[in-house]
């Protein structure tokens, strides 16, 4: 009735008087509802009735807060201190400021005065504790989390936080412990089995990790994200059917997912059922035509199927969303190089090299593709390069070999077959595979068998 009251008053410009609870009521209402001007305009009214309550003032001091205010707030704060300086709320605010500055350290000093003065201290702990975490001082702000659950045991928050510490320092160990302490006390929270599941994940204890999520999903059958880390949990063990029915449960819990239909596809492709990989990663990017990693997923499957055409078209579809991957760019080679587009694949490795993929699988397989195209100043000119990174690799000596050969430069051609054969004698068969010619040369022929005797 009164807020309906106040909008009204607000329609005609009447003046209609409200009691200071009244006023409070409306005020915090518009704030929960982020109706910041509605709540401005109520406080300015209340003050104009109620010009002596420090509630209105601290809901004024909320507002400048929010409209990053600070300096009236803090102006009105020293204001209300000369009046209450034992209220609590006084020293919260204060926080809040210190916080929104960045000095989170005075900020716990304010939050500390606070605790001196406040009858309901778990708010005040778990302000401390992110206030910790702003510092990250892990520790401190687990203790302070922790004081809120000896409070109120269905404080989640407070408990999601207190695991997120443990995180954060590695302590899994002792996260585990807690949870379990924390389960005996409330066996029936699925929050706290979840969490332990997580725990035992991440310690890669897979058989304990499925248990937790198990008692999750059976104390709530609708918490999806127990289904999830279920199914996750599942292919850890290779179990790709139970895998994908959990999987299958979440999407009929809530709206459907892309990550879902991803997971799945990858569960029926390790199963050896293609079919229905493609049709869920298809759902996948109908669902988020943005999601890379289904195409990638789609572009894998097919050239590993040899169907280099369909592979082309998804990777394609990658590299448009993120065409600083180098990965998909080693793909579009790859695929290019299977289809006969030499030139395409040359262009593919090389944007490999802009963007610092260095990788000497690179190096040679770009060098291959310029030799076979017959570009062998630019194959030698890109092995040198690569020499700086990759000395004394036969991979490089022998390509480098093979092409001063075919360039008609024997004196380098012969030192780089013989360092070569120092660093690999049994790997001289890719010159018969790149430079055939080089490798039924008499003079080739005849060192590589003098090598091979003084081996023996």
């Amino acid at each position: 009735m009164s807020l309906t009251k106040f909008e009204s008053m607000l329609k005609t410009n009447a003046i209609y008087f409200f009691d200071l609870v009244e006023f409070e009521e409306i005020i915090i209402h518009y704030l929960d509802a982020g109706k910041h001007k509605l709540a401005k305009k109520a406080v300015q009214l209340g003050l104009e009735q109620h010009p002596e309550s420090i509630d209105l003032k601290f809901l004024r001091v909320e507002l400048y807060i929010f409209e990053n205010e600070l300096d009236k707030a803090s102006s009105l704060l020293k204001k209300i201190e000369l009046i209450e300086p034992n209220n609590d709320e006084l020293f919260i605010q204060k926080a809040t400021i210190k916080s929104k500055l960045g000095n989170h350290k005075d900020a716990i000093i304010n939050l500390e005065k606070a605790l001196t003065f406040t009858e309901d201290k778990v708010d005040v702990w778990s302000l401390m504790g992110m206030e910790y975490l702003y510092l990250d001082d892990f520790e401190n702000a687990r203790l302070s989390f922790t004081k809120c659950i000896d409070v109120d045991y269905e404080d989640y928050s407070a408990l999601y936080n207190i695991v997120y510490c443990f995180d954060m320092e590695k302590e899994h160990e002792q996260a585990i412990k807690y949870l379990n302490n924390y389960i005996d006390i409330n066996p029936y929270c699925e929050v706290a089995w979840h969490q332990l599941g997580r725990q035992y994940f991440m310690l890669d204890n897979f058989k304990e990790a499925l248990t937790a999520f198990d008692y999750a999903v059976i104390i709530d059958e609708h918490f999806i994200g127990g289904y999830l880390e279920k199914a996750k949990t599942l292919e850890e063990l290779k179990d790709y059917e139970k895998a994908i029915e959990n999987y299958l449960i979440t999407l009929e819990l809530d709206d459907p997912t892309a990550f879902a239909y991803v997971r799945i596809g990858e569960c029926y492709e390790k199963l050896n059922k293609y079919e229905e990989a493609v049709s869920f990663y298809k759902k996948a990017v109908h669902e988020d035509p943005l999601l890379d990693r289904a195409w990638i997923l789609l572009t894998n499957l097919f050239f590993n199927q040899e169907n280099y055409e369909k592979a082309s078209y998804y990777i394609s579809k990658a590299i448009k969303i993120d065409e600083n991957n180098s990965v998909y760019w080693r793909r579009y080679s790859e695929i290019k190089i299977k289809l006969n587009f030499y030139e395409e694949a040359v262009t593919g490795y090389e944007n490999c090299l802009e963007l610092n993929d260095n990788a000497l699988v690179i190096y040679i397989a770009l060098s291959d593709v310029l030799s076979f195209l017959g570009e062998f100043d630019k194959a030698v000119n890109l092995l040198n390069k690569a020499q700086k990174t990759y000395k004394d690799f036969a991979e490089v000596e022998y390509r480098l070999a093979g092409l001063f050969f075919i360039l008609d430069k024997e004196k380098y051609g012969f030192n780089h077959l013989i360092s070569a054969m120092k660093v690999d004698y049994e790997y001289h068969s890719i010159l018969n595979e790149l430079f055939p010619t080089v490798y039924d040369d008499k003079k080739v022929q005849k060192l590589l068998t003098n090598y091979k005797k003084a081996l023996e």
